[in-house]
C-alpha cells in the first residue's frame, strides 16, 4: 500500500507514554499569573498612550486587520473592547483581491482617521507608513510576524520579534499582541475592564494561527477553551450547538472552526466572519455560520481543483516546491500548498498569477526555515512576509523561474534532517494498552497542537480483517485489523477521505492517533489512520 519505509519505534506501555507527556512540559509555566507584563513589549506603553489620549481628546481612530483567523480575531477582540468602553472606532479588513495583504494604499484611501493602528499586518508596511506621515495620520503597528532589516516609519512598532523588544515570549500571535495592548489601554485609562473575557478568542486565533501550545500559549487555550464551553457570546454559542459536544478541544477549533472563518478572507471578504465573531444575537451569529459553512464547501471544491493542477507543475528533482497557475484562486493557495508539502515532504511554495502578477503562499516542513530561504531571493520579489513555516510573497511573473532556480540553489545547503517533518512516531503501544484508560490519559495533556502534538503511534504488521468504505460518496475507509495473531479481538481504524484496499497480504502497518468521538452525547475511543508504511 505504499514504499514509505517502516519506521524505529521503541515499545510503550502507559506508563512510559504518561512519562513522555509529562516531560514535554517540565520546563514551562502554564500559569496565568505568570504571563508576562504587556509594558515590555517595545513601544507598547507609548502606543497605549497615543491611543488613549485620541479617546480623550475625541480624535477619529480606525482600525486595520487581517483576513486570516489571527486578523479577523484580532480585529473582532479590539471591537470588543472599544465596545466595552463605549468608545468610537472605525474597524476594516482589507479585500484579498481588492486590496491586498495589509494597510496598503487602497485601505487608507478609504480611512478618514487621526490614528491608525493595525492588528496582525503592517510590520512590512514601508509605504502605508509613508502615507500615513505625509497625511499627519500617527501610524501604531500591532504584529508578530517576523520583521524585515527595514522598518516602517511608524508612530509605534508593537512587535515581540523586534530584535530590541525585550517581552521573553516570541511565538505569539497578533490577537495575543493586540489583547496585551488593550490591556494596557484600559490601564491607561483606569478602567474596569475583565481581560478574561477574551481568552476564547485568544484560543482561536492561537490554535488557528499554529502557535506553540507550550507555556503562556498552553495556558491561555486550555483556559478559553473551557470558557468557550460557557460563554454567553452568541458565536460561541453556535460553535457549542454546532460541534454538539459537551467539552471543544483545540483540534475542534484546528478542524472544524477555523477552516470555515479563514474561507470568507479566502473566497470573498473577511468581513462576513468579522460579523460572526462579532454578532451580538445568536440569530445573527447562526445567519454568518450559514455563510461560512457555504464558502468552506466552495472553498474545498476549489482548493481540490487546484491541488490537482498543481501537482501537475511540480519538479520532483526540487527540494523546494514552486509552481504557478495563471488564475488559481489566490485564497486557496496556501491550503494547496500545505496539500503539496504532505504528498512530497517538501516545503512547497503556491503562486496565483494575475495580469503578470505571482501572488502565492508558502509552507515548510521540520526545521526548514522558509522566510530566510525567500529572504535569500528577495532580488526577484515585490513583496514578502511571514515566519519560519509559512510566508506569503508576490512578483512578476516573469521572475517566477528565477525565483524557483535561486531558492532551490539555497536549498541545497540546508542539511537533509532538517526535512524530516517533527511530528514523528513516539512508540509502538502494546495492544492490551488500546483501550478508554488510555483516552483518559490522552485527554489529560490536551491541548494537542504545534508544540505538543497528538502522540502517533505505530501499528506494525497487523491482520486485516476487513476493509469498509463509508460516507455519502464512499471516500472514507474503516478498517478491521487485529494487532497481533493471539489478540483476542480486532481494533477497529478510520481513515477519513482515503480509499483504502485489502493488501494481498493481508498486513498492514501503520501511524495513527487515539482519539476522542463524541456523538449523541456518547463518547467511544477513535483510532484514526495517518500514514501507511
Amino acid at each position: 500500500m505504499s514504499t514509505i519505509p517502516l519506521p524505529e519505534a521503541p515499545l510503550l506501555d502507559t506508563h512510559m507514554l504518561e512519562a513522555y507527556l509529562r516531560s514535554r512540559f517540565a520546563c514551562e509555566s502554564e500559569k496565568l499569573s505568570d504571563i508576562p507584563h504587556p509594558s515590555q513589549l517595545k513601544d507598547a506603553l507609548k502606543g497605549a498612550k497615543r491611543i488613549a489620549d485620541a479617546i480623550r481628546r475625541k480624535e477619529r481612530i480606525a482600525l486595520v486587520g487581517d483576513y486570516d483567523v489571527d486578523g479577523v480575531t484580532s480585529t473582532a477582540i479590539v471591537k470588543r473592547f472599544f465596545h466595552l468602553i463605549n468608545a468610537p472606532l472605525f474597524a476594516t479588513i482589507p479585500n484579498r483581491f481588492s486590496d491586498g495583504y495589509g494597510v496598503s494604499r487602497s485601505v487608507l484611501e478609504r480611512i478618514d482617521a487621526d490614528v491608525i493602528f493595525t492588528v496582525d499586518n503592517g510590520i512590512n508596511a514601508i509605504e502605508a507608513a509613508e502615507v500615513c506621515r505625509a497625511r499627519g495620520i500617527d501610524l501604531i503597528i500591532t504584529d508578530h510576524h517576523t520583521p524585515s532589516e527595514l522598518l516602517p516609519d511608524a508612530y509605534a512598532i508593537i512587535n515581540p520579534k523586534q530584535h530590541d523588544c525585550p517581552y521573553p515570549l516570541k511565538e505569539i500571535c497578533g490577537a495575543q499582541v493586540a489583547w496585551l495592548l488593550m490591556a494596557l489601554l484600559k490601564a491607561e485609562l483606569n478602567l474596569d475592564v475583565d481581560m478574561r473575557q477574551f481568552f476564547p478568542y485568544l484560543a482561536l486565533a492561537i490554535v488557528a494561527d499554529v502557535m506553540p501550545l507550550t507555556g503562556a500559549n498552553r495556558s491561555i487555550v486550555k483556559a478559553g477553551l473551557e470558557m468557550m464551553s460557557t460563554s454567553p457570546i452568541p458565536a460561541f454559542v453556535i460553535i457549542r450547538d454546532v460541534l454538539n459536544k459537551s467539552r471543544i478541544s483545540s483540534e475542534d477549533i484546528g478542524f472544524q472552526i477555523a477552516p470555515r472563518l479563514n474561507s470568507a478572507g479566502r473566497l470573498e471578504d473577511a468581513s462576513i466572519a468579522l460579523e460572526f465573531l462579532s454578532a451580538d444575537t445568536t440569530q445573527k451569529a447562526y445567519h454568518q455560520f450559514e455563510l461560512l459553512t457555504s464558502l468552506n464547501a466552495m472553498r474545498k471544491e476549489i482548493e481540490a481543483d487546484t491541488t490537482t493542477k498543481a501537482m501537475l507543475e511540480v519538479n520532483p528533482e526540487d527540494s523546494i516546491i514552486v509552481v504557478a497557475g495563471e488564475g488559481w484562486n489566490e485564497g486557496v493557495v496556501g491550503i494547496v500548498a500545505s496539500r503539496l508539502v504532505n504528498h512530497f515532504q517538501k516545503p512547497a511554495i503556491v503562486l496565483s498569477i494575475h495580469n503578470g502578477i505571482a501572488k502565492g503562499s508558502g509552507r515548510s516542513i521540520g526545521n526548514v526555515d522558509l522566510y530566510s530561504l525567500i529572504k535569500s531571493q528577495e532580488e526577484h520579489l515585490q513583496k514578502f512576509g511571514g515566519h519560519k513555516m509559512a510566508a506569503g510573497l508576490s512578483m512578476s511573473e516573469s521572475a517566477v523561474e528565477a525565483f524557483r532556480l535561486g531558492i532551490n540553489t539555497a536549498g541545497r545547503a540546508i542539511d537533509s534532517a532538517d526535512f524530516i517533518p517533527k511530528s514523528d512516531i513516539i512508540g509502538e503501544l502494546a495492544a492490551e494498552s488500546i483501550t478508554p484508560d488510555l483516552l483518559h490519559l490522552l485527554e489529560r495533556f490536551e491541548p494537542y497542537g504545534e508544540g505538543n502534538p497528538r502522540p502517533r503511534f505505530l501499528l506494525r504488521s497487523a491482520h486485516v480483517s476487513e476493509v469498509k468504505l463509508f460516507g455519502s460518496d464512499k471516500s472514507h475507509s474503516r478498517l478491521s485489523l487485529r494487532p497481533n495473531p493471539l489478540h483476542p479481538q480486532t481494533l477497529e481504524f478510520i481513515a477519513f477521505r482515503r480509499i483504502l484496499e485489502c493488501p494481498e497480504s493481508k498486513t498492514l502497518s501503520c501511524s495513527y492517533t487515539v482519539n476522542k468521538n463524541e456523538f449523541n452525547g456518547k463518547v467511544s475511543m477513535q483510532l484514526l489512520i495517518e500514514r501507511l508504511f
